[in-house]
C-alpha cells in the first residue's frame, strides 16, 4: 500500500476513487485545522492506491477536478457550527454542502462550496460525502498556530475519520516509520512543528 500525495497544482493524479482532502489556512490560527488533521492523518497512516490524501488549503474552485473525478470524499475543516470551542462534529451527505456554506469564516469555504455546486450541477458530485468539522477557538491570530483545545481535537479526528473510511471499504494501513520531509502531504516547512518553530516572537527573533 501506498498513499499518492498530490499538490493541486500537479498535472494528472491518476486514477483514484477516494478523495481525503483538508482545507483551510495555517496562517491563521484555528483556520488551519482541516490541513492539520489531514497531514496527521497522512504522516501516521497509508492507503491503498486508489485513495488520494490532499492538502487543498484554499484553493477553492481549482479543487473542482478533483471533487469531480471522486466517488467518494471526506472533508476536515474549522466550521462555524455556533457550538462551543473545540466540538467536533461529522458531518455527512447532502447537509455537508449546508454546512461549508454556513457562517462563512473566510474564502476558502465559499470557495469549496462554489466546488460541490458546480460538480452537483455537472452531475459529479461524489457519491459519498463526509465533512470533520471543528468549532474553532480562535481565528485572528495571523502566523499562529492552532490553540490548545483545538490541536488535542486532531486524534479524535482522525479516529472519526478512520471509521468512515472502513464504512467506506477503505483501510488504512499505520505507517512502520516517519515519513521524510518531502513525503509531507504539504511543503516540509510548513509542517506544524517548523511552522510554529519558525513563528516570529514579539521581540522579532524566531521562537
Amino acid at each position: 500500500m501506498s498513499t499518492a500525495t498530490h499538490n493541486v497544482a500537479d498535472g494528472d493524479p491518476g486514477a483514484y476513487d477516494t478523495l481525503i482532502l483538508g482545507i483551510g489556512n495555517v496562517l491563521w490560527a484555528d483556520e488551519g485545522f482541516g490541513i492539520r488533521a489531514v497531514e496527521a492523518l497522512h504522516a501516521r497512516y497509508s492507503f491503498p492506491d486508489n485513495v488520494r490524501v490532499i492538502d487543498g488549503g484554499t484553493q477553492g474552485i481549482f479543487l473542482l477536478p478533483w471533487v469531480r473525478d471522486a466517488k467518494r470524499l471526506l472533508i476536515f475543516d474549522a466550521v462555524d457550527f455556533d457550538l462551543p470551542p473545540a466540538t467536533l462534529k461529522l458531518i455527512r451527505g447532502d447537509d455537508v454542502p449546508r454546512f461549508m456554506g454556513a457562517k462563512k469564516m473566510s474564502m476558502h469555504q465559499t470557495g469549496f462550496q462554489e466546488v460541490l455546486s458546480s460538480a452537483d450541477l455537472a452531475g459529479d458530485l461524489p457519491e459519498e460525502l463526509a465533512l470533520i468539522g471543528v468549532q474553532p477557538e480562535l481565528l485572528d491570530d495571523y502566523g499562529g498556530s492552532l490553540r490548545d483545545s483545538v490541536r488535542k481535537m486532531v486524534p479524535a479526528a482522525i479516529a472519526l475519520a478512520l471509521d468512515v473510511l472502513k464504512e467506506w471499504g477503505v483501510h488504512a494501513t499505520v505507517r512502520d516509520s516517519a515519513l521524510r520531509s518531502n513525503d509531507l502531504v504539504g511543503p516540509g516547512e510548513l509542517g506544524i512543528r517548523d511552522y510554529e518553530d519558525g513563528r516570529p516572537t514579539h521581540g522579532g527573533d524566531a521562537r
